[in-house]
């Protein structure tokens, strides 16, 4: 497994739209207004060094990525006032991962959302989810 982001043709480090907010020495919280659509204001938290999935990530790494979450939700509450939050990792492919390269979805919510209550399961418990 490689420790940098050479060998990582879609990584969010190498976007050229990615903007870094917060940064500590493990991991860092980027957004990139391009790719966000309906999801405003969320952005991630990534391990610096390429890991494939949430599994893959050191304990320090862990850590880090969860100091910077508290952090992060300070900040998004001083700065647009949300009323909640979905957090999240998709691991692998069916999982929903797209980019392998383990990164944190910090989503802010608002009541004015027309998907609003919603939870990150709802898809997952749709009549079209039963198999």
């Amino acid at each position: 497994m490689s420790e940098t982001t050479v060998d990582c043709p879609y990584c969010p480090l190498r976007h050229p739209d990615d903007r870094i907010l917060f940064e500590r020495e493990l991991v860092l919280y980027c957004v990139n207004e391009s790719f966000q659509g309906a999801l405003k204001y969320s952005g991630i938290i990534i391990p610096k060094a390429h890991r494939p999935t949430l599994f893959d990530l050191t304990e320090s790494e862990l850590r880090e990525s969860f100091l910077l979450l508290r952090e992060v939700k300070e900040w998004l509450e001083k700065t647009y006032q949300p009323e909640g939050f979905n957090i999240g990792w998709n691991c692998g492919k069916v999982g929903g991962q797209e980019v392998m390269h383990a990164h944190m979805h910090v989503i802010p919510r608002f009541s004015a959302e027309p998907l609003a209550g919603h939870g990150i399961r709802a898809t997952l418990k749709s009549e079209q989810n039963i198999w």
